[in-house]
């Protein structure tokens, strides 16, 4: 929150000179004939953001494997909300543009979850915050997060090489005789997927799904008598790193909207209205409206010591899409026309902190205070 703070004071100020000059420097690295040549903003967004994917996709192997996500019936209700959370905020986002085909191209951007904001606004809340509601917002952002990937190969990847495709997939060969043969030493590990990871960056698939992929294949077994788990030692490792490093530097690089000639009623456009609406709105009618459907046709029930009012709070937490969300953006209007990036960047913003407010205040609301708890 204070890095994206600081990009838009620097983009608002006359620091906003320096500012450009930092996130366009030319980075280039060149072994041989590979040659990667990219501004530093785009290093951040392909780079340091596929290590969040990492991050992202060690969570979900583990919540598969041994949590929340291992039972199916457990499992049920937070995808059915994900989805619901996801396909209704690029409904409203739709019903606001769909008359323009350039912001069009931002459909999927109100449909994020920031899981580390949406689960820090959550933990303020402290010990009155039933640990099955915690699980049921981290599961419903983690299948978010799952459908933010496959949105982002889908639909948000160029020109295809398929020379570049065939090295990433004998990379993902060699990563599953890695994990067949039991090595669970990280090194080969890592030392593949940062190849897989240019080679998918080459491919003109977006290089952050190279973290996804290679977290599916850090083992997760025990041997040995050996209480040493590869997929928690590194997901242990990379927490502090991503939330206090990759998380701050992204929204740094990406927050800084340039509000000098934007009125207030530049939030009223259709883009950003849409964004903003999608985030707050979409997100709340689609996961309680999901969840009520998943609970009313038997498929699942609601966890233990979790209410109706409790879902509706973290339906609007969910809405904070944040550091997802401005990805998206970047992703949608790379080349987009001059002020487009601009207000859907706005439309972010201001959707993530309604949604937080919002949903901190409700549960603020509805859950037992310390003395209730103590009576």
């Amino acid at each position: 929150m204070l890095a994206a703070l600081a990009a838009l004071i620097m983009a608002n100020t006359p620091l906003r000179s320096v500012y450009a000059l930092l996130i366009e420097t030319p980075v280039q690295i060149r072994i041989g004939a590979l040659d990667i040549a990219k501004p530093l903003l785009l290093w951040i967004n392909d780079g340091l953001m596929a290590v969040f994917f990492l991050l992202v996709g060690l969570e979900l192997k583990r919540e598969v494997v041994e949590g929340h996500l291992s039972n199916l019936r457990t499992a049920t209700l937070p995808a059915f909300a994900a989805v619901g959370g996801m396909f209704v905020p690029a409904l409203v986002f739709t019903a606001f543009n769909r008359q323009d085909p350039v912001a069009m191209q931002g459909w999927a951007i109100s449909s994020a979850t920031d899981i580390a904001f949406a689960l820090g606004i959550l933990s303020l809340l402290g010990p009155r915050v039933p640990p099955a509601l915690k699980a049921f917002l981290l599961s419903v952002a983690i299948f978010d997060d799952l459908g933010a990937i496959v949105i982002i190969a889908a639909f948000y990847t160029s020109d295809l090489s398929t020379r570049a495709l065939a090295v990433a997939g004998v990379c993902l060969i060699g990563l599953g005789v890695l994990n067949r043969a039991r090595v669970r030493d990280l090194a080969p590990y890592m030392l593949i997927g940062a190849i897989m990871w240019t080679a998918v960056l080459r491919s003109g698939v977006h290089a952050t799904l190279a973290g996804v992929a290679l977290a599916a294949f850090i083992p997760m077994r025990r041997g040995g008598g050996e209480d040493y788990c590869p997929l928690r030692d590194l997901e242990h490792r990379l927490h502090p790193r991503v939330a206090f490093g990759v998380l701050p530097v992204f929204a740094l690089a990406n927050a800084a909207v340039p509000l000098g000639g934007m009125a207030l009623s530049d939030v009223l456009r259709p883009l950003p209205l849409g964004i903003a609406c999608g985030l707050v709105l979409g997100k709340l009618i689609g996961v309680v409206g999901a969840s009520g459907v998943a609970v009313a046709a038997r498929v699942a029930s609601l966890p233990e010591g979790v209410r109706w009012p409790h879902v509706v709070g973290a339906a609007l937490l969910s809405g904070v899409g944040f550091t997802m969300s401005l990805f998206i953006t970047a992703l949608a209007f790379e080349q987009g026309a001059s002020g487009i990036p601009d207000l859907a960047r706005l439309g972010v913003l201001t959707g993530s902190v309604v949604s937080g407010l919002a949903g901190y205040v409700v549960l603020k609301a509805v859950l037992p205070s310390d003395a209730a708890d103590e009576a």
